[in-house]
Protein backbone atom coordinates (compact mmCIF):
# COMPACT_ATOMS: atom_id res chain seq x y z
CA UNK A 1 0.00 0.00 0.00
CA UNK A 2 1.18 3.41 -0.71
CA UNK A 3 2.30 6.05 1.80
CA UNK A 4 0.68 9.51 2.21
CA UNK A 5 4.31 11.61 2.14
CA UNK A 6 2.04 14.72 2.50
CA UNK A 7 3.77 16.62 6.00
CA UNK A 8 0.87 17.34 7.85
CA UNK A 9 0.17 21.11 8.47
CA UNK A 10 1.38 21.45 4.88
CA UNK A 11 -1.77 24.04 3.66
CA UNK A 12 -1.52 26.09 6.64
CA UNK A 13 1.66 27.66 5.27
CA UNK A 14 -0.07 28.44 2.11
CA UNK A 15 -2.69 29.51 3.95
CA UNK A 16 -0.69 32.18 6.49
CA UNK A 17 1.51 33.53 2.94
CA UNK A 18 -2.10 34.51 1.57
CA UNK A 19 -3.04 36.10 4.60
CA UNK A 20 0.14 38.31 4.84
CA UNK A 21 0.12 38.98 1.21
CA UNK A 22 -3.24 40.63 1.64
CA UNK A 23 -2.29 42.18 4.80
CA UNK A 24 0.21 43.84 2.75
CA UNK A 25 -2.18 45.06 0.17
CA UNK A 26 -4.09 46.42 2.87
CA UNK A 27 -1.63 48.07 4.42
CA UNK A 28 -0.20 49.90 1.00
CA UNK A 29 -3.37 50.52 0.37
CA UNK A 30 -4.13 52.36 3.62
CA UNK A 31 -0.72 54.07 3.40
CA UNK A 32 -1.93 55.06 0.04
CA UNK A 33 -5.30 56.49 1.40
CA UNK A 34 -3.23 58.69 3.78
CA UNK A 35 -1.28 60.45 1.43
CA UNK A 36 -4.01 61.37 -0.83
CA UNK A 37 -5.75 62.88 2.13
CA UNK A 38 -2.59 64.63 3.20
CA UNK A 39 -2.25 65.78 -0.05
CA UNK A 40 -5.50 67.26 -0.53
CA UNK A 41 -5.53 68.33 2.73
CA UNK A 42 -2.86 70.59 2.39
CA UNK A 43 -1.69 71.23 -1.20
CA UNK A 44 -2.79 75.12 -2.14
CA UNK A 45 -4.56 74.40 -5.36
CA UNK A 46 -7.46 72.79 -3.03
CA UNK A 47 -7.31 75.90 -0.85
CA UNK A 48 -10.38 78.02 -0.88
CA UNK A 49 -9.23 81.46 -1.69
CA UNK A 50 -11.12 84.00 -0.06
CA UNK A 51 -9.35 86.50 -3.04
CA UNK A 52 -11.61 84.83 -5.52
CA UNK A 53 -14.82 85.52 -5.81
CA UNK A 54 -15.85 82.10 -7.32
CA UNK A 55 -14.28 80.27 -4.72
CA UNK A 56 -18.03 80.55 -2.98
CA UNK A 57 -21.60 80.40 -5.42
CA UNK A 58 -24.73 80.57 -3.77
CA UNK A 59 -27.63 79.90 -5.84
CA UNK A 60 -31.22 81.04 -4.90
CA UNK A 61 -30.64 83.23 -2.35
CA UNK A 62 -33.42 86.32 -2.55
CA UNK A 63 -34.62 87.15 0.97
CA UNK A 64 -32.15 85.50 2.85
CA UNK A 65 -29.28 87.92 4.28
CA UNK A 66 -26.01 86.81 2.09
CA UNK A 67 -23.96 87.88 5.00
CA UNK A 68 -25.30 85.51 7.13
CA UNK A 69 -24.48 82.70 4.59
CA UNK A 70 -20.89 84.04 3.98
CA UNK A 71 -20.91 83.98 7.92
CA UNK A 72 -21.27 80.25 7.87
CA UNK A 73 -18.24 79.37 5.40
CA UNK A 74 -16.42 82.52 7.48
CA UNK A 75 -13.75 80.06 8.66
CA UNK A 76 -13.45 77.88 5.69
CA UNK A 77 -11.27 80.39 3.54
CA UNK A 78 -7.54 80.09 3.59
CA UNK A 79 -7.86 76.07 3.85
CA UNK A 80 -8.63 73.04 1.99
CA UNK A 81 -12.29 73.03 0.46
CA UNK A 82 -11.82 69.01 1.84
CA UNK A 83 -11.21 70.33 4.73
CA UNK A 84 -15.08 71.71 5.08
CA UNK A 85 -17.05 69.71 6.98
CA UNK A 86 -20.42 69.90 4.61
CA UNK A 87 -22.82 68.59 6.34
CA UNK A 88 -22.27 70.71 9.15
CA UNK A 89 -22.53 73.45 6.94
CA UNK A 90 -25.90 72.27 5.80
CA UNK A 91 -26.71 72.15 9.81
CA UNK A 92 -25.88 76.00 10.04
CA UNK A 93 -27.56 77.39 7.06
CA UNK A 94 -30.87 75.85 8.02
CA UNK A 95 -30.71 77.92 10.62
CA UNK A 96 -30.78 80.93 9.17
CA UNK A 97 -34.24 83.14 8.84
CA UNK A 98 -35.74 81.90 5.57
CA UNK A 99 -33.57 79.32 4.54
CA UNK A 100 -35.96 76.40 3.85
CA UNK A 101 -33.22 73.40 2.50
CA UNK A 102 -29.57 74.12 1.47
CA UNK A 103 -26.87 71.47 0.04
CA UNK A 104 -23.23 72.37 0.21
CA UNK A 105 -20.86 70.91 -2.38
CA UNK A 106 -17.54 70.67 -3.04
CA UNK A 107 -16.56 71.51 -6.82
CA UNK A 108 -12.96 70.40 -8.16
CA UNK A 109 -10.38 71.57 -6.89
CA UNK A 110 -11.17 74.37 -5.11
CA UNK A 111 -14.40 75.78 -4.96
CA UNK A 112 -17.83 75.26 -3.13
CA UNK A 113 -21.24 75.55 -4.37
CA UNK A 114 -24.34 76.41 -2.03
CA UNK A 115 -27.78 75.85 -3.45
CA UNK A 116 -30.61 77.64 -0.98
CA UNK A 117 -34.33 76.69 -1.16
CA UNK A 118 -36.16 79.73 0.96
CA UNK A 119 -39.43 79.30 2.23
CA UNK A 120 -42.46 80.58 1.06
CA UNK A 121 -44.81 82.45 3.23
CA UNK A 122 -48.14 82.26 3.07
CA UNK A 123 -49.48 84.85 4.91
CA UNK A 124 -48.85 88.36 7.38
CA UNK A 125 -49.07 87.93 10.85
CA UNK A 126 -49.77 90.97 13.29
CA UNK A 127 -48.54 90.76 16.56
CA UNK A 128 -47.89 93.43 19.35
CA UNK A 129 -44.26 93.47 18.63
CA UNK A 130 -44.58 93.98 14.81
CA UNK A 131 -45.55 92.62 11.43
CA UNK A 132 -44.05 89.24 10.26
CA UNK A 133 -44.51 86.42 7.47
CA UNK A 134 -45.19 83.03 8.42
CA UNK A 135 -44.73 80.20 5.86
CA UNK A 136 -46.74 76.74 5.46
CA UNK A 137 -45.14 75.38 8.26
CA UNK A 138 -45.85 77.80 11.08
CA UNK A 139 -42.07 79.36 10.48
CA UNK A 140 -42.32 83.27 11.63
CA UNK A 141 -40.12 85.24 8.84
CA UNK A 142 -38.45 88.56 8.53
CA UNK A 143 -40.83 90.66 6.47
CA UNK A 144 -37.65 92.52 5.15
CA UNK A 145 -36.37 91.64 2.18
CA UNK A 146 -32.29 92.10 0.38
CA UNK A 147 -30.62 95.32 2.11
CA UNK A 148 -33.28 95.78 4.36
CA UNK A 149 -36.00 96.47 1.53
CA UNK A 150 -39.40 95.27 2.87
CA UNK A 151 -40.55 92.29 1.09
CA UNK A 152 -43.90 93.05 -1.37
CA UNK A 153 -46.54 90.23 -1.19
CA UNK A 154 -50.08 90.08 -1.56
CA UNK A 155 -51.17 88.22 0.90
CA UNK A 156 -54.56 88.41 3.70
CA UNK A 157 -53.36 88.76 7.42
CA UNK A 158 -53.67 86.14 9.70
CA UNK A 159 -54.94 86.92 13.38
CA UNK A 160 -55.56 85.22 16.54
CA UNK A 161 -52.16 83.45 15.91
CA UNK A 162 -50.09 83.69 19.57
CA UNK A 163 -46.95 85.13 19.55
CA UNK A 164 -45.60 82.58 21.88
CA UNK A 165 -47.12 79.69 20.37
CA UNK A 166 -44.89 76.53 19.57
CA UNK A 167 -44.21 75.91 15.94
CA UNK A 168 -46.00 73.42 15.97
CA UNK A 169 -49.31 75.13 17.15
CA UNK A 170 -48.16 77.36 14.65
CA UNK A 171 -48.03 75.02 12.18
CA UNK A 172 -51.90 73.68 12.66
CA UNK A 173 -53.27 76.82 13.11
CA UNK A 174 -51.94 78.09 9.31
CA UNK A 175 -52.84 74.68 8.25
CA UNK A 176 -56.59 75.46 8.96
CA UNK A 177 -55.41 78.62 6.99
CA UNK A 178 -54.39 76.85 4.21
CA UNK A 179 -57.81 74.74 4.21
CA UNK A 180 -59.82 77.76 4.11
CA UNK A 181 -58.13 79.03 1.03
CA UNK A 182 -58.36 75.69 -0.34
CA UNK A 183 -61.90 75.86 -0.50
CA UNK A 184 -62.21 79.46 -1.27
CA UNK A 185 -60.31 78.80 -4.30
CA UNK A 186 -59.99 82.30 -6.35
CA UNK A 187 -62.91 83.76 -4.28
CA UNK A 188 -59.82 83.98 -1.13
CA UNK A 189 -58.98 87.13 -3.15
CA UNK A 190 -62.03 88.96 -1.48
CA UNK A 191 -60.75 88.22 1.96
CA UNK A 192 -58.06 90.83 3.75
CA UNK A 193 -57.94 89.20 7.37
CA UNK A 194 -58.34 85.87 8.62
CA UNK A 195 -59.30 84.97 12.04
CA UNK A 196 -57.76 81.55 13.22
CA UNK A 197 -57.94 82.00 17.03
CA UNK A 198 -60.79 79.13 16.84
CA UNK A 199 -59.96 77.04 13.52
CA UNK A 200 -63.36 75.73 14.34
CA UNK A 201 -64.71 78.41 13.63
CA UNK A 202 -62.91 81.12 11.01
CA UNK A 203 -63.72 84.57 10.78
CA UNK A 204 -62.65 86.85 7.82
CA UNK A 205 -62.83 90.33 6.73
CA UNK A 206 -63.85 90.45 3.22
CA UNK A 207 -64.52 93.67 1.05
CA UNK A 208 -67.94 92.75 -0.65
CA UNK A 209 -69.54 96.03 -3.01
CA UNK A 210 -67.22 98.27 -1.97
CA UNK A 211 -67.69 97.21 1.70
CA UNK A 212 -65.19 95.77 4.63
CA UNK A 213 -67.84 93.30 6.34
CA UNK A 214 -67.23 90.56 9.21
CA UNK A 215 -67.85 87.39 7.92
CA UNK A 216 -68.48 84.49 10.73
CA UNK A 217 -67.71 81.18 8.01
CA UNK A 218 -67.37 78.46 10.85
CA UNK A 219 -65.36 75.46 9.64
CA UNK A 220 -66.78 74.16 6.30
CA UNK A 221 -68.90 74.86 3.09
CA UNK A 222 -66.73 78.25 2.90
CA UNK A 223 -66.69 79.05 -1.07
CA UNK A 224 -70.76 78.19 -0.56
CA UNK A 225 -71.37 79.50 2.18
CA UNK A 226 -69.32 83.09 1.03
CA UNK A 227 -71.30 83.13 -2.69
CA UNK A 228 -74.53 82.69 -1.03
CA UNK A 229 -74.08 85.63 0.89
CA UNK A 230 -72.45 87.71 -1.97
CA UNK A 231 -75.51 86.39 -4.52
CA UNK A 232 -78.14 87.84 -1.27
CA UNK A 233 -75.95 91.12 -0.37
CA UNK A 234 -77.85 93.92 -2.04
CA UNK A 235 -81.31 92.65 -0.14
CA UNK A 236 -79.43 92.07 3.03
CA UNK A 237 -77.55 95.06 3.19
CA UNK A 238 -81.39 96.83 1.77
CA UNK A 239 -82.73 95.19 4.63
CA UNK A 240 -79.82 95.84 7.73
CA UNK A 241 -77.92 98.99 6.51
CA UNK A 242 -75.79 99.00 9.75
CA UNK A 243 -74.82 95.50 10.17
CA UNK A 244 -71.14 95.06 9.86
CA UNK A 245 -71.04 91.03 11.23
CA UNK A 246 -72.83 88.99 9.13
CA UNK A 247 -72.83 84.83 10.73
CA UNK A 248 -72.86 82.47 7.78
CA UNK A 249 -72.66 78.76 9.49
CA UNK A 250 -76.57 78.40 9.87
CA UNK A 251 -77.58 78.09 6.01
CA UNK A 252 -78.15 74.96 4.28
CA UNK A 253 -74.91 74.65 2.42
CA UNK A 254 -76.90 72.34 -0.25
CA UNK A 255 -79.18 75.03 -1.25
CA UNK A 256 -77.45 78.46 -2.69
CA UNK A 257 -81.09 79.92 -2.46
CA UNK A 258 -81.19 80.17 1.24
CA UNK A 259 -80.62 83.19 2.96
CA UNK A 260 -77.33 83.24 5.39
CA UNK A 261 -78.39 84.25 9.08
CA UNK A 262 -77.78 88.06 10.13
CA UNK A 263 -76.06 89.10 12.94
CA UNK A 264 -76.03 92.79 13.01
CA UNK A 265 -73.23 94.78 14.80
CA UNK A 266 -72.81 98.71 14.54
Amino acid sequence: MARDTKKPGGFRWRLWLGLMAAGLACGSAAMAAFEVRAYVLTDQRFTLSAGDKDALTIQGLYYAQRSSVLKVFAGDFGRSVFAVPLAERRRRLLAIDWVGDASVSRVWPDRLLVRIRERKPVAFVSFRSGVRLVDAEGVLLDPAGPKGVPARFAFPVIDGLREDATEAQRRESVGAFLQFERDMGYLANDISEVDIADPNNIRVVARVDNRAVELIMGDTNFATRYRNFVDHYPEIRERSPDAGTFDLRLDDAEDPGVRPRITARK
